[in-house]
């Protein structure tokens, strides 16, 4: 009743709308409504994230806070999991690949649990320290967004494939600032491809994103950098891209071995919350930057010049404030273990993502790369540049999106003065990752799982092709005891060259075509006598109504068929499946994802 509601109040909207505002224009509208949306979720996530971190931050004192730090994210994550399993009735559907799944293959259809699933279940793990990124839970709230304004508006499947990407590329927006950043990572990551009717609605969606943060929040760490770079560091560029592809690597492959591991115990098991609140308090007690996301313990000292600043609260910190030795050691476990922490913070029934972990990780990389080359003393390179480019580096091999990674530093930095530089570095990186690792930390689990959304862009277009909708029924049946001097009478009118040949039930005897009987047409002494029953032959293949059209096309191809019939499980004829009718309605629906 509630549905009918609603639509009796959209109906003269959409109805005006029809008769005064064009499709372009109404889509427009549409994604700067998304896109608002999209920026208000963000900053509502981030700004509440930082008011309960800094009232847990004050509630203790200085000496007790490590003891403190590693027991806040054990509270969070089993909130989340008591959240999950009492509210949102046990599902939750962490991270992006869920997002990409919805959109490559159930026609961009989000569920609206997401549209508050994400925020909450992400506010509790992370806000109570939990080693893991906001970004994914954001994009993935923009996204639901988008799909679920689609759906009440009525806009056509095409229109809410685009929807969804205006939201996932708002949140990111929203998040950094970034509004570039946004449209690309929708496309590298969530849409996979591009249509050029796109852009402008994904642009006006992270614009509008961006400026709705913009005014209400101030935003990820900003580090104006404006020196350039120089032609003697190229070589330290190529060198930190590899050593940022090893370690995206080490980071994906560690993250789903994690994830294997944590699947032994399905379900919301305490056991889980136990062991898994017990290793991540255990890691942030030895290496406290662990805590949280890492944009403000780790990413805002480094930008900042104020790295020694990592080992205080730490046991490192006993040893001296100014021992280079034992912060690199810090830096080194702690950009290893960032991967293992995020890991056991979403296995153990938290929410988060790898987006926001792979850019500390890399930060810290980055750092130690440049700090080892100062030490040798040879030459002089500014950490602050490797800080981002590793950054970017690790970005752009983990989740596989190297534009995304090029000018979300890029903005975030102020400009473009190390443009060239993250070229470098993001190409290296993504190019020697791909090659170990051909799919994104977001897409690998869907592969194990036999869903390959890159490789099979036309397998989706044919899955939402319908078998009963491509069936001609437009086939001259003939019975087996007819002769042949009626199949002539046939022939001479029909406008087909296939026939199929069925029983008084209905069954499916054989077929019969003119290339079959081609040299016994002009046999008109034996027109009475011979039977269609001696001239007819089984068909190559047999199609099941139950049959997906790729397996229809699929068997067309290896019998070197034009057509094949149709039957069900008895037998029974039904019709005949074209190859042409399938390319047809492929090439159409190619043209309309085009103009959507």
């Amino acid at each position: 009743m509630q549905k009918s509601l609603v639509h009796r109040l959209l109906n003269p909207l959409l109805l005006w709308r029809l008769r005064h505002v064009s499709e372009r224009v109404y889509v427009v509208w549409l994604a700067g409504l998304v896109g608002v949306l999209a920026g208000l979720a963000a900053v509502a996530l981030k700004t509440a994230v930082h008011w309960q971190q800094a009232q847990l931050a004050a509630a203790v004192t200085e000496p007790n806070r490590v003891f403190a730090l590693s027991i806040y994210p054990v509270i969070g994550i089993t909130l989340t999991v008591l959240v999950t399993k009492y509210l949102l009735g046990g599902e939750l559907g962490r991270g992006i690949g869920p997002i990409i799944y919805n959109t490559a293959r159930e026609n961009a259809i989000v569920p609206r649990s997401k549209l508050y699933s994400q925020l909450i279940t992400a506010f509790l793990t992370v806000s109570f320290g939990g080693s893991a990124g906001t970004e994914a839970p954001i994009s993935v709230t923009g996204a639901a967004i988008g799909s679920n304004a689609a759906r009440v508006l009525r806009a056509g499947r095409r229109r809410r494939r685009l929807l969804t990407g205006c939201g996932a590329a708002a949140g990111i927006a929203a998040i950094f600032n970034a509004p570039i950043a946004g449209v690309l990572f929708a496309v590298e990551s969530i849409l996979l491809e591009l249509p050029a009717q796109y852009f402008i609605p994904l642009l006006i969606s992270s614009a509008t994103a961006t400026v709705v943060s913009k005014a209400l929040y101030a935003g990820q760490p900003f580090a104006l950098i404006t020196n350039s770079w120089v032609v003697d560091t190229v070589p330290f560029y190529l060198v930190l891209g590899l050593l940022m592809a090893l370690l995206s690597v080490y980071m994906i492959r560690m993250y789903h071995w994690f994830d294997h591991f944590w699947a032994r115990w399905p379900g919301l098991r305490w056991q889980k919350v136990l062991a898994g609140g017990t290793a991540l308090g255990t890691l942030i007690f030895l290496f406290p930057p662990l805590y949280g996301e890492g944009y403000t313990t780790v990413v805002e000292k480094l930008l900042a010049g104020d790295a020694q600043s990592l080992t205080d609260g730490s046991l490192f910190s006993v040893y001296g404030d100014n021992n280079v030795w034992l912060l690199l050691i810090l830096v080194f476990f702690t950009m290893l273990m960032k991967v293992v922490a995020t890991s056991v913070t979403v296995g153990a029934g938290g929410n988060g993502g790898m987006f926001g972990s792979s850019l500390v990780a890399g930060a810290l990389g980055g750092f130690l790369f440049a700090r080892l080359v100062n030490m040798t003393g040879l030459v002089a390179i500014p950490e602050v540049h490797f800080v981002v480019l590793g950054m970017a580096g690790v970005l752009a091999g983990v989740v596989h999106a190297p534009l995304t990674a090029i000018f979300l530093i890029a903005e975030i930095t102020g400009g473009y003065a190390l443009f060239v530089p993250l070229m470098f570095v993001t190409s290296f990186s993504y190019l020697i990752t791909k090659h170990f690792e051909p799919y994104s930390v977001y897409t690998r689990k869907l592969t194990l799982k036999g869903v390959d959304v890159y490789a099979n862009r036309d397998r989706d277009l044919l899955s939402r092709l319908d078998l009963h909708r491509l069936l001609d029924t437009d086939f001259l049946t003939l019975r087996p005891n007819a002769t042949l001097g009626e199949l002539v009478d046939v022939f001479r009118h029909a406008h087909r060259n296939v026939f199929p040949v069925v029983g008084k039930t209905g069954l499916l005897r054989g077929i019969i075509s003119l290339d079959m009987v081609r040299d016994t047409l002009f046999d008109d002494a034996h027109y009475t006598t011979i039977k269609l029953s001696e001239l007819m032959q089984k068909p190559a293949a047999v199609i099941s109504p139950t049959d997906s059209v790729e397996h229809c096309l699929d068997l067309l191809e290896r019998t070197d068929s034009t057509s094949l019939p149709v039957c069900d499980e008895e037998g029974n004829y039904l019709g005949f499946i074209v190859k042409a009718a399938i390319l047809a309605r492929y090439r159409r629906e190619l043209i309309e994802e085009g103009q959507a």
